[in-house]
């Protein structure tokens, strides 16, 4: 009942961290703490944790093999979830080296103590950008050999590393696709995060394209649930395996939502498509629901509900962290 979390003051690495507590498990949680969204937002997630019960944390960056492996070898974990990961598809244009070293090199770390200390169960968060360029809606079985941003690039490398160590040594891998995950606590670089603020503040809205582009907005808690399902069920070989909402959103829709539960309007600003974005992503999710069973349970309307909701709870905190920079995320 011992599980390596990895990012575990990350959005979703904070949302399975407390599911699998809930359910009785150990966690062993690590994480950086990076800077590339306030580091405020991850202690806020991280302090929710630290009052648990059975909760151990760990900050360990896992492009360090020799930090990494001192914990697996005191900790003795039966599996891992890794969910540590650069995120985020421009930014990776722009600094496609941390990608490769964190996404790539890191997976690479875990499953080399893994062999080492006979771990056999690994998680891998990948992504629906390996899908670019593909008929909707995006299978498991499509060719993803035609990544077109560094960071789907890398994900497809550790998606692959999971392959060949499962066919070396049998270290059963679960790569889980995740179709833009939203919900309270998120990320500060995704769309709907941003909007929240913005909008509230009567400040300009970017938006890249008409509006009109799609995302299978799934909420967090869905997510969560599918991936410990994953982590728990007995899978002997290699799988990947899509989590997605089903039901993809216009981006427009979102804000639309948003207003009415602000009860504010946005003002919005249009800027070119960024090359590096789709336009829409819609997952096939015929596999989860056979392999685990699995469905998601919130729609649109309910989550970004609760979203603004978490946002009027916690406007204190939310006002004082340094709003995201960079080029959004969706």
């Amino acid at each position: 009942m011992k599980v390596l979390v990895s990012g575990a003051s990350g959005f979703i690495g904070w949302r399975v961290s407390e599911m699998l507590l809930s359910k009785g498990y150990q966690v062993i949680g690590i994480d950086n703490l990076n800077s590339y969204y306030d580091v405020n937002l991850k202690e806020w997630r991280l302090r929710k944790l630290q009052g648990t019960k059975n909760f151990i944390f760990y900050k360990c960056d896992i492009e360090n093999l020799n930090d990494l492996d001192k914990i697996i070898q005191n900790e003795r974990p039966v599996g891992i979830i890794n969910l540590a990961a650069r995120a985020g598809v421009r930014y990776s244009t722009i600094n496609p080296h941390v990608y490769i070293t964190t996404n790539v090199i890191g997976t690479l770390n875990l499953l080399e103590l893994m062999k080492k200390y006979g771990i056999k169960k690994i998680v891998l968060a990948s992504t629906s950008s390996l899908y670019a360029g593909k008929s909707i809606p995006y299978r498991e079985d499509m060719n993803t050999e035609t990544p077109i941003s560094p960071y789907a690039a890398s994900k497809k490398s550790a998606e692959m590393l999971l392959y060949t160590y499962n066919y070396l040594y049998g270290i059963e891998g679960v790569v889980l696709r995740y179709f833009t995950v939203y919900g309270p606590a998120g990320r500060p670089d995704m769309s709907y995060f941003r909007f929240i603020k913005l909008i509230d503040e009567g400040k300009p809205v970017t938006i890249y394209g008409d509006g009109k582009q799609k995302r299978d907005f799934t909420y967090i808690d869905d997510i969560a649930h599918g991936t410990i399902l994953a982590y728990e069920k007995k899978i002997q070989n290699f799988e990947i395996i899509n989590l997605g909402n089903n039901r993809p959103v216009e981006l427009l829709q979102i804000i639309k939502l948003i207003e009415e539960h602000l009860g504010k309007k946005a003002n919005i600003n249009f800027e070119p498509f960024h090359k590096a974005d789709m336009f829409e992503t819609y997952a096939d999710i015929t596999k989860a629901e056979k392999l685990l069973s699995w469905k998601p349970v919130i729609n649109i309307e309910e989550g970004i509900k609760r979203c603004v909701d978490w946002y009027k709870d916690n406007r204190d905190m939310i006002s004082k962290l340094s709003l995201y920079e960079g080029d959004l995320n969706f």
